[in-house]
């Protein structure tokens, strides 16, 4: 019998991201203890994450904890962590809208939600932001389908169709949808505006930083100039926002804004935040969609006003992302199409806590 510590686990895609599943009783209540386990893992502090499964990028290293609702109105509780690649480091600030889209299946399949027809409604509570979301999963013959002719962006082929309604998105972390207190400030000379809805972001109109706005994610990812110069203007960022000093946070995300040029209403380029997205994140588009609807945003003052409902298609390095946004009981929701897929299921293998230089 070896001496690592097995626990359950499945891999899942969810939407354009990909991690491990676990549910919460199979994990330390304490998160130091956690964490140190996901590290272990994920492998990370190895550019390759080579002795864990993550996938040496941001999009790979991705964990979901799911377990029974810890509040009214909700049938799970969803906490997610973005795991480093590069550095040791677990944070649970953010929260993860494409992992989001896997979450209903899983808590379906692990017996914590009941099929409830051909299509059930599974209300998701995302712990680190205090926010509800629901998914809508197909599960048609009493059992969850993935099989299916939805398409998104940044995936190859079809799958089953989850649909994501966040409810309520604005100041998911900060309790404002503007946490310095305006639509646009000025920062080091960049007019930006600060957005806490579903993600907290900084967006920049393109040109106040000298890129075109239609380059790769490889091509910014190697522009160590541009990357720094975001760094400055996302740490100033988050202080504005109350977010206190950001450097080891993955939030607030910086976002770059231009004109569409494929048909869409915006083109951007998300970054995570030290790499650009080879997509978009999911919660990204629910923000960047709001601030196009909002007035004297960088967002609307770049596109012009619009006004829900409308549909808002957002151009990314993968192609599009539509965004739905309407009224619901008296709030703006945003709808999401996304897909999941179900990858592998068994066990992972951590070293033990004491090991790690973890309290037990």
């Amino acid at each position: 019998m070896n001496d690592l510590l097995a626990i359950p686990c499945v891999l899942m895609r969810g939407g354009t991201s990909k991690g491990p599943f676990f549910l919460a009783g199979d994990l330390p209540a304490a998160a130091g203890q956690r964490d140190e386990i996901l590290l272990s893992v994920m492998g990370s502090g190895h550019p390759l994450q080579i002795d864990g499964i993550g996938g040496g990028n941001p999009v790979t290293s991705k964990v979901a904890i799911v377990g029974p609702a810890s509040i009214p109105g909700a049938d799970v509780d969803y906490l997610f962590a973005q795991v480093r690649v590069d550095q040791q480091i677990v944070d649970t600030s953010p929260n993860c809208g494409n992992m989001l889209a896997a979450v209903g299946p899983f808590a379906i399949e692990a017996g914590l939600v009941q099929v409830r027809g051909e299509t059930t409604l599974v209300r998701i509570h995302n712990v680190n932001t205090r926010k509800l979301i629901e998914a809508e999963v197909p599960t048609p013959n009493g059992s969850v389908s993935y099989l299916g002719n939805a398409e998104i962006d940044g995936v190859p082929g079809r799958a089953a169709p989850i649909g994501l309604t966040f409810m309520d998105a604005a100041g998911a972390r900060t309790g404002q949808l503007f946490p310095t207190g305006k639509p646009v400030d000025l920062i080091d000379g960049v007019a930006v505006t600060c957005i806490d809805c579903a993600m907290p972001m900084m967006l920049i109109e393109v040109a106040a930083i000298g890129a075109s706005g239609f380059e790769s994610a490889a091509e910014l990812n190697a522009d160590r100039a541009l990357l720094g110069r975001l760094e400055e203007l996302r740490i100033a960022a988050g202080e504005r926002m109350g977010l206190g000093d950001v450097r080891n946070q993955v939030t607030p995300k910086p976002v770059l804004l231009s004109r569409p040029r494929s048909g869409g209403d915006i083109s951007v380029r998300y970054f995570m935040p030290h790499q650009c997205h080879p997509s978009l994140a999911t919660t990204g588009a629910v923000g960047i969609a709001t601030a196009c609807i909002s007035h004297d945003t960088v967002a609307s003052l770049l596109i012009g006003g619009r006004t829900p409902p409308v549909v808002l298609s957002i151009e990314h390095p993968s192609g599009h992302l539509d965004v739905k946004l309407y009224e619901r009981d008296g709030k703006v929701v945003a709808g999401i199409l996304r897909t999941a897929r179900r990858l592998f299921e068994g066990q992972v293998f951590a070293k033990p806590v004491a090991q790690l230089g973890c309290a037990a």
